[in-house]
């Protein structure tokens, strides 16, 4: 049998789950856990098909909107946020529910309520029909918000008369948003904003870390589904700093292997939705065509936790 080729692999650090991603999937469980299954979830608890199914396989059921509920039952909101009329809806059903809101989310939320109760219109950077989005201008009355989601849209955008403020999506790519917030303090120097943008530390540290090894590799693998914003940032953000080619891989055995024909370094990272189990299916399937050197390249620890939201905790 013929030696196996070489293949160098720099492993982004950080990378994979999140805070967040981790809070919303123990709400899950313990919800299970303290009511039995079925619980359902509203939405995908985080944008992971892997995550969706390891779940269901525990009792969870899966659902677009509360009329997919039974009554009675308990149901869980996911951990992009819900706009204010999801959970009144689910009061007025008499559902038991438990919120799995990103905390991080939430704080977005409650810039947003801030600047609204001060008479300032929101300019909201993000990606229209994400559940984040919807989400967040959810909790505001129709037309507080408007969306603005290119440079060039911040460059055109012509809000109401009077007081002025912004605020972000979470899992932005951090570089093409201050550059969105940039065109927008100068067109509206007293525009209101948080004193750093809103995207998250794990999407930031995570953006870092690829940003870090993808000038060395001749093709950098993002570990996400195609739905995940922070995955598909992470896809771009290898190819601005660098890296010949990103593609984004939601499991390794969807990996196209002619992908490989020529890569000498690969880079390896996972989007905040990505279990790590992920990781390691992919460094085994990849070890068994090629004698692999794994190194870490990590930039930053990461030691957030956040609590369970009453009454799970």
């Amino acid at each position: 049998m013929p030696d196996k080729p070489p293949l160098h692999i720099l492993l982004a650090g950080p990378r994979g789950f999140c805070a967040g991603v981790d809070r919303a999937i123990r709400v899950v469980e313990e919800a299970l856990r303290r009511h039995d299954a079925p619980v359902y979830v509203r939405h995908e608890i985080v944008h992971n098909r892997t995550v969706v199914e390891t779940l269901e396989a525990q009792g969870a059921v899966f659902v677009e909107e509360l009329d997919e509920v039974p009554p009675d039952a308990p149901v869980v909101f996911s951990a992009h946020g819900v706009p204010k009329s999801v959970p009144a809806e689910a009061r007025r059903r008499r559902l038991t529910y438990h919120d799995a809101t990103c905390p991080l989310v939430s704080k977005v939320h409650r810039e947003a309520e801030r600047h609204f109760a001060t008479g300032r219109h929101i300019l909201m950077i993000g990606h229209a029909g994400h559940p984040e989005v919807e989400g967040t201008t959810g909790q505001l009355p129709p037309g507080a918000m408007t969306l603005v989601q290119t440079v060039e849209e911040a460059r055109s955008v012509e809000p109401p008369p009077g007081g002025l403020a912004f605020i972000t999506q979470t899992t932005l790519s951090v570089d093409d948003t201050s550059e969105i917030v940039a065109t927008l303090r100068a067109r509206f120097p007293f525009i209101e904003g948080p004193r750093r943008e809103d995207i998250c530390y794990a999407t930031t540290n995570r953006q870092s870390a690829v940003k870090a090894l993808a000038p060395e590799c001749d093709l950098v693998i993002v570990i996400g589904s195609p739905n995940s914003s922070n995955s598909q940032r992470l896809r771009e953000v290898a190819e601005r700093a660098g890296a010949p080619r990103a593609i984004l891989l939601p499991k390794a055995e969807g990996l196209d292997w002619t992908a490989l024909h020529g890569v000498a370094t690969l880079g390896v990272t996972a989007g905040a939705s990505a279990p790590e189990s992920l990781v390691a299916d992919l460094l085994a399937r990849l070890s068994e065509r090629f004698r692999l050197t794994i190194e870490e390249r990590c930039v930053t620890e990461e030691h957030v936790t956040f609590k369970l939201p009453a009454p799970l905790a």
